[in-house]
């Protein structure tokens, strides 16, 4: 992964110039960047983690920039790795065909396709399908099970390419991916160059108020240039030919939002839904530096909170969860002298070296096999099916730590209550 950055001094949705540092975290390598042993000699210098708020529309940004060549040709995150995100997606194509109509026939585009689990989805519902997904061997991997995918990043070019031999979307999805994008600007632009007139562009994302909300910090890393939250976001899409219709709250990543975006002029009415976000987030100060402020200081807390608790058990400390939010939580966190290894179930994990720190990725096996006496669940959003899965160890006196949204200790006795 190329480590060259650059800062962004204007605001990536309104252009301005008046940015201010809302929260720092500590800084960190790429956060996804996990390695082969013989590949230590590499650098992977740190880069800072900021996020700039812009006080004239309310957008907050990170204000180092990696490009994204440099992050994605290579990358290995796949989405059948993040649990329950594939069953999710099958959900949202049934959902989002039957609110939008959507006939058999009609071209999805998705965006940042990685391993085709949304366009698999939609060709179920009858549909044509096309992923654009710049990591190469994902996309080749995608295409040899029959969802047609370009190793391409999307763009202009793209987009001209895409309308001369598909024809025009009837729905474009990007999901996880539109926050990561630096221009913005031109990406919705040739998002909007391939729609039918009365097609949608549909994207998820994770959502600056749940962050804030389910302390979910650790979604701050590099890969993530944007922190959408709706007022912003709908000033944007007018500003660029387009109508936000409708937004959606939803479960994943901590807590993330589904749009709905027409080109300026479509048939379909807007929902409610939309200002009633853009009230709520008023009432609450999303746009505010008083929310950065708390949310900072919410987040020394849980640090403070975690580094007496584990001063007070000693020990060797293995770590669950080798994730890009994984690398943020053990940077931010100061955990890196405490944490002997990570455990992953993610077979394309096991046997790489953590980022920067070169922690070795075991799998979780060897929970059973060296018998910490305590692990810190890095990915704590998934702590109950991963306590569920790791039954044994715990039943056989070992615990777990979770460290967010409030520290607890999980041992054997809390399994009956876990649910199913």
């Amino acid at each position: 992964m190329n480590h060259v950055s650059f800062i962004r001094r204007d605001c990536r949705l309104c252009g301005s110039s008046n940015l201010e540092g809302c929260l720092e975290l500590a800084s960190t390598p790429l956060a996804d960047d996990y390695r082969s042993p013989d590949m230590l000699e590499i650098p992977q210098p740190l880069l800072p983690l900021r996020l700039m708020l812009c006080r004239d529309c309310g957008f907050s940004q990170l204000e180092h920039v990696v490009p994204s060549e440099g992050i994605y040709r290579d990358y290995i995150y796949r989405t059948a790795s993040s649990l329950g995100l594939s069953s999710h997606f099958g959900r949202y194509a049934r959902d989002v065909a039957q609110q939008l109509s959507l006939a058999p026939g009609g071209l999805a585009v998705d965006l940042g396709s990685n391993d085709g689990a949304l366009l698999a989805a939609f060709k179920e519902l009858g549909l044509r399908v096309l992923g654009c997904e710049p990591a190469t061997a994902i996309a080749r991997d995608a295409t040899e099970r029959g969802l047609e995918t370009w190793p391409e990043f999307f763009g202009p070019d793209i987009a001209r390419e895409i309308v001369s031999r598909k024809g025009r979307a009837s729905v474009v999805t990007c999901n996880n991916l539109y926050a990561n994008i630096d221009d913005l600007k031109s990406m919705t632009a040739a998002v909007l160059s391939i729609l039918e007139q009365d097609g949608v562009f549909v994207f998820e994302s994770f959502y600056m108020g749940s962050m804030m909300r389910n302390m979910v910090f650790d979604f701050i890393y590099h890969e993530h240039l944007s922190y959408f939250t709706i007022a912003p976001l709908k000033e944007f899409f007018a500003k660029n030919g387009m109508e936000l219709l409708d937004v959606q709250p939803v479960s994943t990543k901590g807590g993330s939002i589904r749009c709905f975006v027409q080109p300026k002029g479509g048939k379909r009415p807007v929902s409610a839904r939309v200002d009633e976000f853009i009230q709520a987030e008023k009432r609450d100060g999303l746009q505010t530096m008083a929310a950065f402020t708390d949310f900072a200081a919410r987040i020394d807390s849980a640090r403070k909170t975690l580094a007496d608790k584990l001063d007070t058990l000693g020990g060797p400390l293995a770590a669950y969860g080798a994730s890009a939010t994984t690398t943020t939580l053990a940077y931010h966190f100061d955990l890196l002298s405490r944490i002997d290894y990570f455990v992953d179930e993610n077979e394309d994990k096991i046997g790489l070296v953590s980022p920067g720190a070169h922690i070795p990725v075991l799998a979780p096996e060897a929970l059973l096999e060296r018998r910490p006496e305590h692990v810190l669940v890095a990915a704590w959003r998934y702590w109950e099916p991963i306590a569920r899965k790791n039954a044994r160890y715990l039943r056989e006196g070992g615990a777990f730590i979770i460290p967010l949204p409030e520290l607890r200790i999980v041992t054997g006795a809390d399994l009956e209550g876990l649910h199913a």
